[in-house]
């Protein structure tokens, strides 16, 4: 059984006015477009995932149950749709684009009466298959902010994870990632906050996990973080700094435990350290500049862009740790306070 080749969806913006922003606790406005979006749609999220349609999650996938009580999961496109009616009752005046799905971790099957075959014989119709991991967007395209010249969109979505239930006992609470913050449209980075993740909703029904995801939406707070990634723009790291800072990172994995607890978090392996090494010199978008210098909203993307290597379900926490880390770093420049991976 293959999967179903997906369409790149290019959105197209709705000529929509200005509305009030989602926050009501503010009474300023969100930055609504007129103008088509172009843009170079790369995945979200690469590691070993692949881009499968909705449509491939309804028909051509089994849905898991709790092994002891046959009772069903909710399955990765009820996750979804659940998501998507959120999103459309909340930002109703918008246009609003089909869902961009990633997944893996393939677990395979096979019908009763192909039991005897080998797995080359079987056909398409004896083969059974589910994704036990699986993570998707959904872009809301006129919802737009600009920072350093780079557009950037507003965006919902989610992570759900089956290693992370135990399938082989009772139905239980079933866990799930939910988020909304923006997308880079340069280069198609997620960037989230920690005020718009939530890191496991522990849910027992459909109305339970809708509730949880409106009042996710209704408490993110946009122009805060929207203001926190402008800022970013502001503070710089010499070359000297930035070199001191990968070197630190490479001694942090290997950190006694207890001292790791003093010091800020930081999620990215070495392997995508790495990756931001060789980012600060050879990508295009987002390198330091002639006289060796980098700006903080450059370095957070050569961390979301390095995250992208990531597994679906370390994803979500990776990026929340990578800007709460370069805010972290902001912070100590502009106060001149001690941090570790600079000193």
């Amino acid at each position: 059984m293959e999967l179903i080749p997906v369409s790149k969806d290019i959105p197209i913006l709705n000529k929509v006015p200005v509305v009030k922003r989602v926050n009501n606790n503010s009474s300023s406005l969100i930055q609504v477009s007129n103008e088509p979006l172009q843009f170079q749609q790369n995945p979200f999220i690469e590691a070993n995932t692949k881009e499968v349609s909705l449509s491939c999650l309804k028909q051509d996938c089994v849905i898991p149950v709790f092994a002891k009580d046959n009772e069903k999961t909710i399955a990765h496109q009820e996750f979804i749709d659940i998501t998507n009616e959120c999103v459309h009752s909340t930002f109703n005046r918008h246009q609003i684009s089909k869902p961009e799905i990633r997944i893996s971790h393939q677990i395979k099957g096979r019908t009763p009466e192909a039991i005897h075959k080998s797995a080359k014989d079987l056909l398409d119709h004896e083969r059974t298959q589910y994704f036990e991991r699986m993570a998707f967007i959904i872009r809301i395209p006129s919802i737009t902010e600009t920072i350093n010249g780079n557009q950037l969109s507003l965006i919902v979505g989610g992570v759900r994870s089956y290693n992370r239930e135990n399938l082989y006992s009772k139905k239980s609470f079933e866990k799930f990632q939910v988020f909304i913050g923006f997308q880079n449209m340069v280069c198609c980075n997620l960037c989230v906050s920690t005020d718009g993740f939530s890191a496991e909703i522990k849910v027992s029904s459909y109305a339970e996990l809708k509730a949880k995801i409106l009042e996710l939406f209704q408490s993110y707070k946009m122009e805060h973080h929207f203001k926190s990634m402008q800022n970013l723009t502001q503070c710089q790291l010499s070359e000297k700094q930035f070199a001191q800072l990968v070197g630190r990172a490479k001694l942090y994995q290997f950190l006694p435990k207890q001292e790791k607890l003093k010091i800020p978090q930081l999620l990215i392996n070495d392997g995508q350290i790495s990756t931001i090494a060789k980012d600060y010199y050879q990508d295009e978008r987002f390198c330091k500049n002639e006289d060796g210098n980098i700006n903080l909203w450059n370095m957070y993307n050569l961390f979301t862009s390095a995250n992208k290597s990531s597994y679906i379900d370390s994803f979500l926490n990776r990026n929340v740790n990578a800007f709460d880390f370069t805010k972290s770093l902001s912070k100590a420049i502009n106060d001149g306070s001690y941090h570790w991976f600079l000193s």
